[in-house]
């Protein structure tokens, strides 16, 4: 007599582990690069150097304007008309470089390394990822050179006591120019970034970005002279320094139509840089 014993089929199964829903945010996506931007040792040596440049060399600036009307030397025609708003703005065309350059390395670094392909993985719309990391590093370079010039500007005023040259923060058009020379390098840091995203070269886009600010207006100076009066207020670089001069004419642009103009040379290359990121493979 055989006994046939029979199994019974298992009626539930091992629940499995459920997996967590991970959703895409504008908060999540400022997080990862504020996180990413702080975690390269760059950031911190690149962004020293541009806080290094504003303050020491306002400070020099102001210093050499000091000895020579103590010493009774000549006055070199730069210094001729200074002010300690101009001469404490002194080191804005050396900081424009280091935060151009970082903000090209933000964008453009991660082509190189193929870092790229992971982050466009994590956010599909890719669109996110622009905006992110223009918002994050435009802050940031926004915050610094704020310290930088009001450093600057306050130190200087206290070495610039007693001269021709003397101003404090209650003379008329002062803390607009400090406010503007900040916005504009700030703005020179969001350039930065859709240069980089839009060339996805390193030196490709520190040379654009060199070009424009620097090389250009040179170039434009050649011009015969009615020409230069109708293009060369409209430059990035003629235009930002509109924004923080202290006294204007008829060949530079207001503060109000500085700032305009080159908003639109920001958004023109953030929609450049926009257009090659959801057109064109990573």
């Amino acid at each position: 007599m055989s006994t046939i014993v029979t199994s019974e089929p298992a009626t539930s199964a091992e629940p499995r582990a459920a997996r967590p829903a991970y959703r895409v945010t504008a908060a999540r996506v400022l997080r990862s690069e504020w996180a990413k931007l702080w975690s390269l040792r760059s950031t911190w040596i690149t962004l020293g150097l541009a806080l290094l440049f504003l303050i020491a060399f306002g400070l020099i600036a102001a210093s050499q304007f000091k000895s020579r009307i103590t010493s009774g030397r000549p006055m070199d025609r730069d210094f001729a008309a200074a002010s300690t708003l101009s001469l404490s703005l002194f080191g804005t065309n050396f900081a424009q470089l280091a935060l151009g350059v970082l903000g090209v390395l933000v964008a453009a670094g991660e082509y190189s390394t193929g870092m790229i392909r992971s982050t466009l993985a994590a956010v599909p719309r890719r669109l996110p990822v622009l905006w992110s990391k223009a918002a994050v590093y435009g802050l940031i370079a926004l915050v610094l050179a704020t310290v930088g010039v009001f450093v600057a500007f306050l130190v200087d005023t206290r070495i610039l006591s007693g001269t021709r040259a003397a101003m404090t923060l209650s003379d008329a058009g002062v803390v607009r120019g400090l406010l503007g020379a900040a916005l504009y390098l700030g703005l020179v840091g969001v350039i930065g970034v859709a240069l980089g995203a839009l060339l996805r070269s390193v030196a490709g886009g520190i040379s654009v970005l060199v070009a424009s600010l620097m090389l250009v207006p040179g170039l434009v100076s050649l011009l015969p002279s009615s020409w230069q009066d109708h293009i060369s207020p409209y430059l990035p670089s003629h235009a930002g320094e509109a924004m923080f001069a202290l006294h204007h004419d008829t060949t530079t642009l207001s503060p109000t139509a500085g700032l305009l103009v080159f908003l639109g040379w920001t958004v023109l290359a953030l929609a450049g840089a926009a257009v090659r990121l959801v057109r064109t493979d990573a």
